[in-house]
C-alpha cells in the first residue's frame, strides 16, 4: 500500500467511525474508498465490517450513559441483530452483489419518512400506550431481525433504519435509541465479521487501519452527536440518508 493509499483509507475510517456512532451508513464512506483503490467488491465490504466493528464499540462506550436501564432491550434485541447478522452474511456469499443493493435506496427512504415523522406518530400513538407497547414486543425484534439480516449484507444505512424503528416503536429521546442502535449495529458487524474471517478473503491491511481510526472517529461521534439536539440530529439523519440514496443509485 502507497503512503497516499493508507492517508485516504484512514481519513475514511475516522470519518466513517464518526457518522456511523451519529447517525449511521459510514459504510458509504469507507466502501467506495476500497473500491476506488482496486479492490474486489465483496473482499472491500468484508474488510469494511470487519474494520467498522471495533468503531462501533468505541461509539457505543461514548454513548454509555444514554445506554443506561437498556440493558434488558440491548440483550433482548441483540439476540434478534446476531441472527439477523450472520443470515445477511451468509446471504452475500451465496447470492448476486445486486440481490440487495437494488433494494437499498427503498429502505432507506422508508427509514427517511418514519424519521421526519416520528414526532407526529409518537403524539398520535401517546393515547395508545397499551397497543403501541404490544406493537413493539412483536414487531420491533422482526423488524430489527430483518435489519440486522441486510446489515450483515450490506450495512450501509442500518443506522438510519435502526433509528427509525426505534423512534416509532419505543417511547424513549432520540439520543437514547441512538446509543441502543449503536449497540445494535456494532453487534451485528461483529457477528458477520467472525464469519467472514473464516468463509471470505479479508484484506487485512485496510481492515486493521479502518480499525484504527474508526475508534477514533467513535469518540468524536460520541462527543458530539450527543450534545445535539433531536431536531437536529434528526435533520442531520435526513440529509445522511438522502446522500446514501443519491450515491447508491448514482455509482
Amino acid at each position: 500500500m502507497s503512503i497516499g493509499e493508507v492517508i485516504a483509507i484512514a481519513i475514511a475510517g475516522t470519518a466513517a467511525g464518526t457518522i456511523n456512532t451519529v447517525v449511521g451508513s459510514g459504510t458509504l464512506i469507507t466502501f467506495p474508498v476500497l473500491l476506488a483503490f482496486g479492490y474486489a467488491p465483496v473482499t472491500a465490504n468484508v474488510s469494511n465490517t470487519i474494520g467498522l466493528v471495533p468503531g462501533a464499540a468505541s461509539g457505543a462506550i461514548g454513548y454509555r450513559r444514554e445506554l443506561a436501564g437498556q440493558g434488558a432491550m440491548a440483550v433482548r434485541f441483540g439476540a434478534m441483530s446476531v441472527l439477523g447478522g450472520v443470515t445477511g452474511a451468509v446471504l452475500l456469499l451465496v447470492l448476486p452483489a445486486s440481490a440487495f443493493k437494488d433494494v437499498v435506496p427503498v429502505f432507506i427512504a422508508i427509514a427517511l419518512v418514519l424519521t421526519v415523522f416520528q414526532p407526529r406518530l409518537n403524539r398520535r400513538l401517546a393515547g395508545h400506550v397499551a397497543a403501541r407497547s404490544r406493537r413493539a414486543i412483536v414487531l420491533t425484534p422482526v423488524a430489527v431481525y430483518i435489519t440486522g439480516v441486510y446489515g450483515g449484507y450490506f450495512g450501509a444505512g442500518q443506522g438510519i433504519l435502526l433509528l427509525a424503528i426505534f423512534g416509532v416503536m419505543l417511547p424513549q429521546s432520540l439520543h437514547r435509541s441512538n446509543a441502543l442502535k449503536n449497540v445494535l449495529a456494532g453487534t451485528v458487524n461483529g457477528v458477520a465479521g467472525v464469519y467472514f474471517i473464516f468463509a471470505a478473503h479479508v484484506e487485512w491491511a485496510p481492515a486493521a487501519i479502518i480499525a484504527v481510526t474508526s475508534i477514533i472517529g467513535g469518540q468524536i461521534g460520541a462527543r458530539y452527536g450527543r450534545r445535539l439536539h433531536p431536531n437536529a440530529l434528526r435533520a442531520l439523519i435526513v440529509v445522511v440518508g438522502v446522500s446514501a440514496i443519491v450515491d447508491l443509485l448514482v455509482t
